[in-house]
């Protein structure tokens, strides 16, 4: 079973049935409405060295043997200006059992032809959409269609007190697609059968 977990912002933690990978944690206090990341993980990465992705010391790494997941780091760039503005960014493309789960990060531009190759087409994308720092909804969607992803899971946005107030709300986003979900839970259960949606996760 793969399962996805929402701890907030940009970060989630990913079972590969009994292995645990962590995404981008945020160090204690530093994005609004969030608590404080508090968790384990055999695999622990972070797109970039900002703090609000970077909080590698509140996640308590595993020391144990990993087998079965296949980690890929794609270089992109933190803005649309070749990271003159906020430097780079990795796509972390992981796979497992036939599954392939993008993280995209910050990533502040669509992908080159080389990072769509590089990445090649996923099952799950978790897409940053909220702006300022990252790119917009009508973006998102473009890097979306670029990787072929069936299941969407926006991430870096604002909802209620939750987020940095720079950033936009799930809304323009949804509205560019027909299949979304709204999920009552922090997590998403990759099924064996997948089928395309949008699925907005509730924080926890």
């Amino acid at each position: 079973m793969i399962k996805i977990k929402w701890l907030g912002h940009a970060c989630y933690k990913i079972y590969f049935d009994d292995i645990q990978c962590v995404i981008d944690p945020f160090e204690k206090g530093y994005v609004p409405g969030y608590r404080d990341i508090s968790t384990s993980a055999d695999i622990v990465l972070a797109s970039h060295m900002h703090n609000d992705h970077y909080g590698l010391n509140e996640v308590q790494q595993l020391l144990r043997m990993v087998h079965g997941v296949e980690v890929t780091k794609v270089d992109t760039f933190h803005d649309d200006k070749g990271g003159a503005l906020r430097g780079k960014n990795i796509v972390h493309v992981m796979k497992y059992n036939g599954v392939k789960i993008a993280h995209l990060g910050d990533i502040g531009h669509v992908l080159t032809e080389e990072q769509v190759q590089q990445i090649g087409d996923v099952d799950v994308a978790i897409v940053p959409i909220g702006g300022t720092y990252t790119v917009r909804a009508p973006e998102a969607k473009t890097i979306c269609e670029q990787v072929n992803a069936k299941v969407i899971i926006p991430m870096h946005y604002r909802t209620g007190e939750q987020g940095f107030d720079v950033l936009e709300t799930t809304e323009e986003f949804e509205s560019l697609f027909d299949n979304v979900n709204h999920y009552d839970s922090d997590e998403y259960i990759v099924p064996q059968k997948i089928t395309p949606e949008v699925a907005i996760l509730t924080y926890k």
